[in-house]
């Protein structure tokens, strides 16, 4: 197991932040960081939570200070490749079982960063099938096959599997960090999260 686990959902914004973010958290302690995909809305469902776009609905002020705590955050890591996505909320099923798929044909990496670009950074409505199918094309990436496998009963069943245990491990959105047997929530805990790691690494765990 990895010691360090990031369970995630391409229709977090936060999600698409801490991406951008852990690059540096890996060089800097020599730690991978295993992308684990769940599917957001399943999390909701199990754990009677609701979005921020739910939540925050005629709260005063609060949406407010949220988006410049995402200001300074984007403005701390030097973050130039950010815009909302005019299409919000986009329904990421579809998605997330692509992710499963690209794991299992060898790409997941790439499908991540493009997927994450795609919604977080020249956003699109991802959540219609044409839109997708064009976007996974011109990353490169072969539509066909990773569009079929989101149909296949074993791809949905792991991406359910991902989300249920997720949740028993104690999340309840996205991004969820796991470090150890420890968990950390959202892209503001990233400082948390490497100083446990740093702190491993010194008792050579």
């Amino acid at each position: 197991m990895s010691a360090v686990e990031f369970h995630f959902d391409f229709g977090s914004p936060n999600a698409y932040l801490s991406h951008l973010v852990i690059p540096g958290i890996e060089r800097r302690t020599g730690t991978t960081f295993d992308y684990v995909p769940v599917l957001l809305g399943g999390v909701f469902k199990l754990t009677n939570n609701r979005s921020p776009a739910e939540s925050l609905m005629g709260i005063r002020n609060k949406p407010e200070y949220q988006r410049l705590e995402t200001e300074r955050f984007v403005k701390r890591h030097g973050i130039t490749r950010f815009a909302p996505n005019p299409f919000f909320p986009v329904n990421t099923l579809v998605l997330m079982r692509g992710a499963i798929a690209a794991q299992r044909l060898g790409v997941f990496e790439r499908y991540v960063d493009e997927v994450f670009r795609h919604m977080w950074a020249d956003p699109k409505k991802l959540d219609d099938p044409a839109v997708l199918r064009a976007a996974l094309v011109e990353s490169g990436l072969d539509a066909n096959r990773i569009l079929a496998l989101t149909a296949a009963q074993d791809v949905k069943d792991a991406l359910l599997a991902n989300t249920q245990h997720s949740v028993e491990r104690g999340t309840f959105g996205s991004p969820t960090f796991f470090v150890g047997d420890e968990i950390y929530f959202g892209k503001d805990r990233l400082r948390d999260v490497e100083e446990a790691l740093a702190s491993m690494s010194q008792r050579g765990e």
